[in-house]
């Protein structure tokens, strides 16, 4: 046991050491806080205004356009002609015109500019307009517009989904939510699998080529090198990944008590866009209403989810994921002499991980199907797709059960890991074949 712990923190040691570990440590969180603060931080500062100079020949909409945070509109006394003449003299960054016959000429306005105006601008300008046409077709075949309006706005409908238990209490769910918070563990085990599982084989064969390994098997077992290693990368890969929540938790909470301080998550109320019809027509006015912003309703479904039970799940599958997955890769490397000639053995290590990966965005549709359970069970794909299927909520027993079958078949592929490794770590300059390593099994000593 002594000599499986001097492996460990020598393997330990040597790669958080390395500039690569701690540079990836240090840029992790800063582009996952970044991925985090800076939509919300561009979203909260307003780009350059731009004036836009309104010709309504059609007198239908003159004065109506509403402005939008960075979008004025003016409307000076001036014909199209006087307008583009006397255009770069102006502050104008563009001339907006509405045609005499705007329902005859093609249902056409035109926007002439300096700059390119942004296609934000353009289509804010074009849906407005719509709307305005809309309601101006409407006044004109006398339909009253307060109805229609009152109808849009009371025919809008939230759907809120609640689970009921047994014991008759709800619990306030999000799909989506559930759906992103699933996707991320899964796809985070994936990776770490692969990342680390993918050093241990490289670390093994460095080890062989350069017959180090031969020095090190004088004093340790084979077992003892194999498992020393793999645990040895798996608290690296805990270490990086404990870092990278702490140090993203960090610059988080840094960033909302400065860069985001004026971000108000509390009840909000908005003001609906005032309406309105012209030349004569009838006029409408929308009525204030009040509702919380995204950020509020997302922090509150948020609350909803047994983060804990995930996190420490996720822990769970991260390493009986990895020491399960990695034991294999060990064994490939001390069966091969180079890189390339892996690929004829990774295939079958590398298909359920990527198997379980395609079926958890299945599931995510329904994460009670047969398909759901069983694929959460095996377990060369359950530490993918368990993860998937947490947030929607598991019974406990098959939790258990995943986790039991998890740990039993950790158990076996080390078993079968170590037959390979402790022969063909000493086996060099020969091309190994399926056959061989089915031999390498039954090998007594």
């Amino acid at each position: 046991m002594n000599k499986i712990l001097l492996i460990i923190k020598r393997e330990y040691l040597s790669r958080v050491k390395k500039k690569s570990f701690i540079i990836m440590t240090i840029l992790g969180p800063i582009l996952m806080a970044g991925i985090m603060v800076v939509p919300i931080w561009l979203s909260m500062h307003k780009s350059e205004i731009q004036n836009i100079e309104v010709i309504d020949d059609s007198g239908l909409i003159k004065d109506l356009i509403p402005a939008k945070d960075i979008i004025h509109f003016d409307y000076p006394p001036v014909t199209l002609d006087e307008a583009t003449a006397h255009f770069y003299d102006t502050h104008y960054d563009g001339i907006l015109w509405i045609p005499k016959n705007i329902f005859q000429d093609g249902k056409v306005v035109k926007i002439f500019y300096k700059k390119q105006l942004g296609i934000g601008t353009e289509e804010y300008i074009g849906t407005t307009i719509g709307k305005m046409m809309y309601d101006i077709i409407l006044a004109k075949n006398k339909v009253d517009l307060n109805v229609i309006k009152d109808a849009e706005t009371n025919s809008q409908f939230k759907v809120i989904t609640e689970m009921l238990e047994e014991t008759g209490k709800t619990k306030k769910t999000n799909t989506g939510l559930f759906m992103a918070i699933g996707l991320a563990g899964g796809i985070l085990i994936y990776m770490f699998v692969f990342l680390y599982g993918v050093q241990v084989m490289r670390g093994v064969m460095e080890e062989k080529t350069s017959r180090i390994v031969e020095v090190i098997l004088s004093s340790v077992k084979p077992f003892q090198l194999m498992m020393g290693k793999i645990i040895g990368v798996a608290f690296v890969g805990l270490t990086q990944f404990l870092l990278w929540v702490i140090l993203t938790t960090s610059l988080y909470s840094l960033a909302s008590a400065t860069v985001l301080k004026d971000i108000d998550i509390k009840q909000i109320q908005q003001k609906e866009q005032v309406i309105k019809v012209g030349a004569d027509l009838k006029y409408t006015e929308m009525k204030k209403i009040e509702k919380p912003n995204m950020v509020t309703e997302i922090w509150n479904d948020f609350k909803s989810v047994d983060m804990l039970t995930i996190f420490f799940s996720f822990l769970f599958y991260f390493l009986a994921g990895y020491l399960m997955y990695s034991a294999l890769f060990a064994a490939v490397g001390s069966a091969v002499d180079s890189e390339a000639d892996t690929q004829q053995f990774m295939m079958p290590i590398t298909i359920p991980l990527i198997l379980s990966f395609v079926v958890a965005q299945t599931i995510i549709e329904n994460p009670e199907s047969q398909m759901a359970f069983w694929f959460s069970i095996i377990p060369l794909t359950s530490p993918i797709v368990m993860m998937v299927r947490l947030p929607f909520g598991v019974p406990a027993w098959e939790l258990a059960l995943s986790m039991s079958l998890l740990v039993l078949g950790f158990i076996f592929t080390t078993w079968l890991a170590a037959r390979i490794y402790r022969t063909g770590i000493l086996m060099y300059g020969k091309k190994v074949t399926w056959r061989e390593l089915g031999k390498w099994l039954f090998y007594k000593g």
